[in-house]
């Protein structure tokens, strides 16, 4: 990753939130504070998937009102967004139809947006279904650092009472670098201490499939290599740990979040097989869906885009 791409995610000029309209008093508090911190224009973006303008006249026959249904959504977005000029941040709102996934993608490219909010459930059944779905096509697609911000999660008052954490996941690849320097970017801009992390299968498991001993030192000796990697850059002056856990990835992820109180997650997708397994045993759905603080996910670079698949064919993360 180059210096100009690492700053520009670490302080991104334009926040996309992408929001089922249910999930703006969870997912603008963060938007607003990350925007403070980078001086950033937050756009918030709702999108009309197939058959939410369908309404009913007083005879119970359906009819199509798109116009009838992005007029709720603006006057819902409306308070959010002058909550944000208030507190002189560039705001606008704007509703789409189409895919949902394919119109955030699209908005991602159109207005330039170097971080990208959206949620992990909502309220009702089958929206929680379909913004699952949402969310996993649009991790596997945009080149941009993505802010998961699950029900779980809240924006803590009086933070600047403790040191700030910012947690990092890693499987050690030499693919997962990237997300580790840009964690390191961060915790440096909020003056927070680094926690690079790495989990090993349960011990009983390792013993059961004869996998080498030692293998705890080894990642250990790893994660310092790479803390010292990241740690040589001018930009990031941080305090950095190293932990080694063994267990199941996401339960030890959110139970190292929990002790350390973090602040943010950051995760990095290796490659497609490595992101296409953790989806399917759902790792990274736990991570995202439980965490009590946003979780910042990066694709790898050289990672190519699954195709989006139709609409019949969405799975939830």
């Amino acid at each position: 990753m180059s210096d100009a791409g690492l700053n520009r995610w670490a302080h991104p000029s334009v926040i996309l939130v992408a929001t089922d309209l249910s999930d703006l008093d969870r997912l603008i508090p963060f938007a607003l504070q990350q925007a403070h911190q980078s001086n950033a224009r937050i756009i918030l973006l709702h999108v009309l998937g197939p058959g939410v303008g369908i309404a009913a006249d007083a005879a119970g026959m359906p009819y199509y009102d798109p116009a009838g249904a992005i007029d709720f959504a603006i006057r819902t977005m409306e308070p959010w967004r002058m909550k944000a000029r208030g507190q002189e941040i560039p705001c606008d709102a704007i509703v789409r139809e189409g895919s949902p996934a394919q119109q955030i993608i699209a908005a991602t490219r159109q207005f330039n947006a170097h971080r990208l909010f959206v949620g992990t459930r909502s309220r009702s059944k089958v929206s929680k279904l379909l913004l699952g779905s949402v969310a996993e096509q649009v991790l596997r697609s945009v080149n941009l650092p993505v802010i998961t911000v699950g029900p779980a999660a809240h924006l803590e008052v009086n933070v600047d009472a403790r040191q700030r954490v910012v947690l990092h996941a890693t499987t050690l690849r030499e693919a997962s670098s990237p997300s580790a320097a840009l964690a390191c970017q961060i915790a440096s801009d909020r003056k927070a201490r680094l926690v690079l992390l790495h989990v090993l299968p349960p011990v009983d498991e390792m013993e059961r499939e004869h996998l080498p001993t030692g293998l705890d030192s080894t990642a250990m000796r790893e994660l310092r290599i790479l803390a010292a990697e990241i740690g040589a850059t001018d930009s990031c002056c941080v305090e950095v740990d190293t932990r080694v856990a063994h267990g199941h990835p996401a339960i030890e992820i959110l139970a190292a979040s929990v002790d350390l109180g973090a602040d943010l997650i950051v995760l990095g997708s290796t490659h497609r097989s490595s992101i296409h397994n953790l989806t399917h045993d759902r790792t990274i759905y736990r991570v995202l869906a439980h965490a009590r603080c946003p979780v910042l996910t990066l694709r790898d670079e050289e990672e190519v885009p699954d195709p989006i698949p139709p609409e019949h064919d969405k799975i939830s993360l």
